[in-house]
């Protein structure tokens, strides 16, 4: 009979056939599928991310490990429709800024705060000030992550603090920063609250955010 533990290992040997199945046995078996999220995907992705920071693991099999618990995710959904808010813990609005059209350290980002227990909402790539207060205002979250690659465009992160502030939404919402140029002193010095230099970090950021 499937288990929880395989459906783990499978994603954490990110074997997606073995996944589905997994997946579609637990169903078939009466688990309820929010069980089969929490305890089987997103608990499979916790130790990848576990992996990752001791480096047993690196990201090329962090992507597929997660590309693979997408899948899964793909099955369960339809089923819960709303209910799935509420296995998560908060719910996180990502951007790259306006100019920077980098993507691949965000889906990172973004997938391992999902294992993590966060809704995310990914808003894309060169994203200007505007559609990121617009998101803010549409989706409350708790946490507004700014991404960027390029020294040219961290500076946008501020606009987009200053623009928070304009719209009286500052105080609504924690704003994390990240990106290769960006370090904990330039976060300080625009005001960002939190500021991470790799995904697992900015996971655990995120959870000191909520607390």
């Amino acid at each position: 009979m499937a288990s929880y533990e395989e459906l783990q290992q499978g994603v954490i040997t990110a074997d997606e056939g073995k996944v589905e199945d997994l997946v579609r046995q637990l169903l078939a078996a009466g688990n309820n599928p929010l069980d089969i999220i929490a305890r089987g995907l997103t608990a499979g992705m916790a130790i990848v991310g576990q992996k990752m920071k001791t480096g047993e693991m690196f990201i090329p099999e962090v992507l597929a490990s997660a590309h693979v618990m997408a899948k899964g995710m793909d099955i369960l959904k339809p089923l819960v429709g709303d209910k799935l808010s509420s296995i998560y813990i908060g719910k996180v609005v990502f951007g790259t800024v306006q100019g920077d059209i980098h993507n691949i350290g965000k889906k990172i980002v973004s997938m391992l705060l999902e294992s993590g227990g966060f809704v995310v909402i990914d808003i894309g790539v060169d994203v200007p000030a505007a559609k990121f207060i617009e998101a803010v205002k549409r989706e409350q979250p708790d946490i507004l992550a700014l991404s960027a690659l390029l020294t040219t465009t961290i500076p946008r992160m501020k606009e987009v603090i200053q623009a928070l502030s304009s719209a009286n939404l500052r105080d609504r919402v924690r704003v994390m920063v990240g990106g290769a140029p960006v370090t904990q002193s330039f976060a300080d010095s625009i005001g960002a609250d939190g500021y991470a230099p790799d995904a697992v970090l900015a996971l655990e950021r995120a959870k000191q955010l909520l607390d």
